[in-house]
């Protein structure tokens, strides 16, 4: 049996809340008969135990550590997470001798224990890019120090040339990835994908969260469900929401996440007199809930500043929406804005005139025919092209190929 030890900081189950890409890949390696050992953070609340721990979930290993790290953390005290789960990771991910090495960023420090770990081995390591660093950060001015942007740089070209194969999560990543001076055939996308499956709700379901919910019975719900970060510009949604109520004073808009953001956004909604009238802050939902919230709702949201670095990423919500075959909103360029204008799955927002945003939406959310229309789009796009299991099947054959052919395409291997 291959044994494949896959780093992600990060990593979370349904239960945990979050992305759960590493999960369900996880979970469908072992499906196959591969011997997956995960080596993560354990960010889940009263887990601070000293040492690793190890769990057996859905077929794999969860190896865990506790770092303490959230969204609302400074820039800098999270770099100093990256570092101690590093160091921390190195030590365990060699002692676990893996046939294969694959490492996923955020954040690049992912690269440190992935290269330990296949140190005088000849393990193939495939390293997966979630965003693209340090472009972003030095975009949004979170990294602004020369010094630290040359170390930043040289992390990036150490991680592409080192990686036997790079997987980007959209072709704007893949390009960035090949700018950065990686050849083009060490390069494949593997974007997000939709948990069709996950997301069918029964009636029942239904019945159960508008009896929870009466606040929001008989409402169209606009649900924005992720992280409450400043890049996320989730208090875009709270100024759109003020002017709708003038519009359709019914509509309800529902914020379920955490982070940085979260008392500014809640702030300002209380200011404006809709916190718990127009705007409901729910904080951390698991994902569970969120299957039920979106089918609950008219239509999602997807939601970043206006910043040309950010049009190339991944959002976990907006593959979200089209399982749960929800129109999207978007208020960002990019593919996501593609996807969405070719395939009628929603509708573009500006992101810099409110007044023409909240036009435009209450215009969307309130057309029935239109609402439909998008809904049996989403289902049909998220089928055809992100169905979790379709992607699966594309991961593990990329990991399968440089498992039976370690030498095929290592371009650039050291």
């Amino acid at each position: 049996m291959k044994r494949i030890v896959y780093l992600h900081q990060y990593f979370a189950t349904p239960q945990d809340g979050g992305g759960t890409r590493s999960y369900e890949f996880a979970r469908r390696l072992a499906l196959r008969g591969f011997d997956v050992q995960i080596v993560t953070s354990d960010r889940r609340p009263g887990k601070t135990a000293r040492g690793w721990s190890a769990e057996a979930v859905d077929g794999f290993t969860v190896h865990r550590i506790s770092v303490p790290y959230s969204n609302t953390m400074s820039f800098r005290r999270r770099i100093v997470a990256f570092a101690r789960f590093a160091t921390s990771a190195s030590v365990k991910a060699r002692s676990l001798r893996g046939d294969l090495i694959f490492a996923t960023s955020t954040p690049l420090t992912i690269i440190f224990p992935a290269l330990f770990a296949k140190f005088r081995r000849q393990s193939p390591l495939i390293f997966e890019v979630r965003d693209l660093w340090p472009e972003l950060p030095i975009a949004i001015g979170a990294l602004k120090n020369p010094i630290a942007i040359r170390i930043a740089r040289w992390m990036e070209k150490l991680a592409y040339r080192s990686a036997t194969h790079v997987i980007a999560l959209s072709e704007g990543m893949k390009m960035g990835i090949i700018e950065a001076g990686t050849p083009v055939n060490k390069v494949s996308v593997i974007p997000n994908g939709s948990d069709v499956e996950l997301f069918t709700t029964f009636p029942s379901e239904l019945a159960n969260f508008h009896a929870d919910h009466p606040e929001l019975a008989g409402r169209r719900i606009v649900t924005y469900a992720g992280t409450l970060g400043w890049i996320n510009d989730v208090g875009y949604l709270v100024e759109v929401a003020s002017v709708a109520r003038t519009l359709d004073p019914d509509l309800a808009f529902v914020i379920a996440g955490e982070g940085v953001d979260y008392e500014r956004i809640r702030d300002r909604a209380k200011e404006l007199g809709l916190l718990d009238t127009s705007v409901y802050l729910w904080g951390h939902v698991p994902k569970p809930e969120i299957v039920t919230l979106l089918a609950a709702s008219t239509v999602a949201t997807s939601l970043f500043l206006p910043i040309p670095a950010m049009e190339a990423n991944s959002a976990n919500k907006f593959f979200d929406a089209l399982a749960a075959s929800r129109p999207v909103l978007v208020n960002y360029g990019g593919w996501h804005r593609t996807l969405v204008e070719e395939h009628g799955v929603g509708l573009f927002l500006d992101p810099t005139n409110i007044d023409v945003a909240a036009a435009a939406m209450v215009s969307f959310v309130t057309d029935e025919v239109r609402v439909e229309h998008a809904r049996a789009n989403a289902g049909r796009l998220a089928a055809a092209k992100f169905d979790r299991d379709l992607l699966s099947n594309q991961f593990i054959a990329t990991l399968t190929r440089f498992l039976e052919e370690p030498d095929s395409g290592e371009v650039g291997r050291q």
